[in-house]
């Protein structure tokens, strides 16, 4: 009976589920278990890590195998232990695409072997045993390795190790770097196992993760009051961009603008005589989403305005705004694509108890599938076909998510080189889904996080939460529709403030035109700008007494030199011991480029506090000197002592930023 017990119990024995005797969990980077890619740039290096684990004490081996993209060959590199099972190794990507990792391991019976014959021999006991069992790993080797490349190695080593008269000589030859480099990578490997699938990843160009960003609206940038702008204006103002140290000249919507229903200044429902009417209102007799406002210029125009910014240094922009006005021609020739009343009236855009009169929006399921799907992946291409390879899509939240993950995908089979930024400010989630499922970049909530506590609690959640994997936020000061109330009340010093915080803490950053001058004016109780550009021209005086060009330059000029500002992830908060100073640094992994950011976020009152100096971070002590630039102000000093003072008088400068050198680092 016990018999029979014993047969039946040994046919459910699975021996593939019998022989998985190492785990292999919690690995990182992944998204989502791989079901999205994480996100990295040429010239990142890839930090792979897990647990990896097995039962007994032996000597385990790990493997990271990477496939990089368009076909290479599998790269393999061992992973080294950093302590309580957790494995590690990196990869430098050098190349932009979609790559594919996993993590392979083995029970290494060599290692296991080796690591007990070294016990064994720094006690004194006796190895004729040893020796026994390792000539049979050897001839295991030599057999697992029959017909491969290594065989012939195998072979030497077995008659090398039989010449061996003495220990000290066997363990000498078993010791060596080339007999455990043979058997780590020629020998048998008890017990394999890999993770449980591939784990994606993609690796983008370089302006994907760092950037500064300055938003103009062409129409405004004439020099006669009054008159619309043009593309020529634009290329006219392209050495006042350039010199502040921008990268990217990003414009709202320049397409034709419908006249039904067209919004009046300051959003009113009636538009006078001349008014431009909203950008966003897209669509007219003139053309739709592949048309240029023909005030603005023409398509030879745009072309030269592209190569004038590509020259200047500037990579251009563009709004992609899924939205029609009532004169679309997309309405007429796909009525479709739209939604109608019972009365036979088009449907205009709503979200209560917001209304917009000036645009209506496309359905994108029912009897306008696929073809608006096609309409609009084309309109990214055509523009792409101009050259543009930047697109700030406007509200992608209220569209679907589907309709995204397949755009980004047929347009980066067209061209990886496009990016998108995503203009969702709305709940985490739904950020967040948008960048696993292709989006460059995010906005965030940076332009609403004040405080100490709130920044400390946000850039901490962003740079080693979750999210640090697939999601870039890109930290706008403001925007045509969004005028901070930190701002409004601030004074100049406020957009001091934020314009340090956002380009030192992040690597994307953007600023809305008019910031560089303190513009503020808002309409009463609500994050709106008076007079908003969004309805009519503005004319400003770009020397105008206050501006802050002279802070955007220095900062932008920082970023651009120093190694330290191109990472997002290595921020580290100090202590500074004032609530209303926020002191943080960022630096290279080799110290090299280490700097120091004081900030006071009260814009009214001077505020003053002790902090410390983090000279442990250069293995220091507490009563050590160090060698300290000043970047504002160019003066070179030493700070001796972990507790240092600074004051900042948001009246002549709201921020310190200084340069840290390590003991004879100092060029």
């Amino acid at each position: 009976m016990q018999k029979k017990a014993a047969d039946e119990c040994a046919v459910t024995i699975d021996e593939a589920t019998a022989s998985r005797r190492i785990v292999i969990s919690h690995i990182e980077p992944q998204v989502d278990d791989g079901r999205y890619a994480a996100k990295f740039c040429v010239g990142d290096t890839l930090a792979v890590s897990a647990n990896v684990f097995s039962d007994g004490h032996v000597e385990l081996s790990v493997d990271l195998e990477i496939r990089p993209p368009r076909g290479a060959p599998t790269v393999k590199i061992p992973m080294r232990l950093l302590g309580n099972d957790r494995w590690a190794a990196d990869y430098p990507l050098t190349a932009r695409g979609t790559y594919s990792f996993e993590i392979v391991a083995w029970r290494d019976d060599f290692a296991t072997w080796l690591s007990d014959a070294r016990k064994r021999m720094a006690a004194r006991q006796p190895m004729e045993l040893e020796f026994d069992h390792v000539r049979g790993l050897i001839d295991s080797a030599i057999e697992n390795a029959s017909g491969s490349l290594v065989e012939d190695e195998f072979r030497e080593l077995a008659a090398r190790f039989a010449e061996c008269s003495t220990t000290e000589e066997r363990m000498a030859l078993l010791n060596s770097t080339e007999t455990q480099r043979l058997f780590r990578t020629g020998g048998p490997r008890a017990h394999e196992a890999a993770s449980e699938h591939a784990l994606p990843l993609i690796v983008e160009r370089r302006r994907a993760g760092f950037g500064a960003w300055y938003e103009l609206m062409p129409r405004s940038l004439s020099r006669v009051d009054g008159q619309h702008g043009t593309f020529d204006d634009v290329i006219a103002h392209l050495p006042y961009v350039r010199d502040m140290g921008f990268d990217v000249l990003y414009f709202p919507p320049i397409h034709p603008i419908g006249k039904t229903h067209r919004k009046g200044r300051n959003n009113s429902l009636v538009a006078e005589k001349g008014d431009p009417g909203s950008p966003y209102a897209i669509g007219s007799q003139d053309g739709g989403h592949d048309a240029i406002h023909p005030e603005l210029g023409d398509f030879a125009d745009f072309k030269r305005l592209v190569t004038a910014a590509r020259e200047a240094g500037l990579e251009i922009a563009l709004d992609f705004a899924i939205q029609c006005s009532p004169d679309h021609p997309w309405i007429k020739a796909h009525p479709e694509w739209f939604k109608w009343r019972s009365d036979g009236s088009i449907r205009f855009a709503e979200n209560p108890p917001k209304k917009y009169e000036d645009i209506v929006n496309v359905e994108f399921y029912g009897a306008a599938f696929p073809g608006v799907w096609l309409a609009l992946r084309d309109v990214v291409l055509f523009w792409i076909e101009q050259g543009v390879k930047i697109f700030r899509v406007d509200n992608p939240h209220t569209k679907p998510f589907p309709f995204w993950q397949w755009l980004i995908s047929e347009v980066h089979a067209h061209d990886p080189d496009v990016i998108f930024l995503s203009e969702a400010f709305t709940r985490p989630n739904i950020m967040q889904h948008l960048a696993k499922i292709g989006f460059t970049q995010s906005y965030s909530y940076f332009t609403w996080r004040n405080t100490k506590e709130e920044l400390t609690t946000y850039l901490t959640e962003l740079t080693t939460g979750p999210s640090a994997a697939f999601m870039r936020p890109n930290f706008f000061v403001n925007t045509p529709d969004i005028n901070p109330y930190y701002l409004q009340t601030g004074g100049r010093a406020a957009f001091q403030v934020r314009l340090i915080l956002a380009a030192s803490l992040g690597t994307n950053y953007g600023i809305y035109s008019g910031f560089e001058l303190a513009e503020a004016e808002a309409l009463p109780g609500r994050e709106e700008y008076s007079d908003s550009e969004k309805y009519q021209l503005k004319k400003r005086d770009w020397d105008r007494p206050g501006h802050i060009r002279d802070d955007i330059t220095r900062i932008n000029n920082l970023r651009k030199s120093s190694a330290a500002l191109h990472e997002f992830k290595n921020v580290t908060f100090y202590n500074a011991w004032n609530d209303n100073i926020l002191y943080y640094g960022k630096t290279t992994a080799d110290l090299r480029d280490f700097l120091l950011f004081a900030v006071n976020l009260d814009p009214k009152t001077p505020q003053g506090a002790h902090f410390e100096v983090p000279l442990w971070e250069f293995g220091l002590s507490d009563d050590a000197s160090i060698e300290v630039d000043d970047v504002v102000s160019g003066q070179r000093f030493t700070w001796t002592g972990k507790i240092q003072h600074v004051y900042l008088d948001p009246a002549l400068q709201p921020y310190a930023i200084w340069r840290l050198h390590a003991p004879g680092g100092r060029p």
